[in-house]
């Protein structure tokens, strides 16, 4: 399997408060990529 490529920078996510966004996010992170993001409202999911 191919490496994935981790300098491509910080990822940012739009309505990174959702379910879905936030698990993206998380994986990402784990994986070792910068990830930041925004929502419209602030919930739990947005503070992590």
């Amino acid at each position: 399997m191919r490496a994935l490529p981790l300098n491509i920078g910080t990822l940012h996510f739009i309505g990174i408060g959702g379910i879905g966004m936030s698990g993206i996010a998380e994986v990402l992170h784990n994986l070792g990529y910068t990830v930041q993001g925004s929502d419209i409202s602030d919930n739990a999911n947005v503070q992590r």
